[in-house]
């Protein structure tokens, strides 16, 4: 597959994920949910769009459109993407990019979430340090994954504490 090919589907699968994330967060406000931190959100956005570019940028100056696609990691793309599917099927109307939380709901204990709190951005994680990787934009692979863990230090602290609050176990 084209470098390129693969880069456009990335970005078009995070813009329709926050098409799906904006239509959640209207229909959990017309129901009374709260939204928490935006500047937060603010950041990891950014972060997002700064590491897409990134990987292009430092995958094209260094000439590594040419260099074949390693299977391993394209499976491993793969998986980490029925991963993401998973967790935002799993949340349901209830999965958004922002922390969005409807007081009085119970918190999703299905899927994924069964398990572990926040796969979600393990998911993500991997996908910082193996995505680039699947472009050759090692930088990328060293700097993103430390930007994501500064930014989910801060985050998942964040939703456990708005989670306790306005949520029934």
């Amino acid at each position: 597959m084209n470098y390129l090919i693969l880069w456009f589907l990335i970005v078009l699968q995070r813009v329709v994920e926050l098409f799906f994330a904006r239509r959640n967060e209207r229909w959990m406000k017309k129901r009374g949910a709260k939204v928490i931190d935006e500047n937060l959100y603010t950041w990891m956005v950014r972060t997002h769009v700064v590491f897409l570019l990134a990987i292009l940028f430092e995958a094209y100056t260094r000439h590594q459109f040419t260099a074949p696609l390693q299977e391993s990691l394209i499976l491993l793309f793969v998986l980490l993407q029925a991963g993401r599917v998973w967790c935002i099927f799993s949340l349901g109307r209830f999965w958004n990019t922002k922390i969005v939380v409807l007081p009085g709901s119970k918190q999703v204990k299905r899927g994924p979430y069964k398990w572990i709190s926040h796969p979600n951005y393990i998911v993500v994680g991997l996908e910082f340090l193996f995505i680039p990787l699947l472009f050759h934009a090692y930088i990328c692979a060293c700097l993103f994954p430390i930007l994501h863990l500064a930014l989910m230090s801060i985050r998942i602290p964040m939703e456990e504490k708005t989670l306790k609050a306005l949520t029934k176990d």
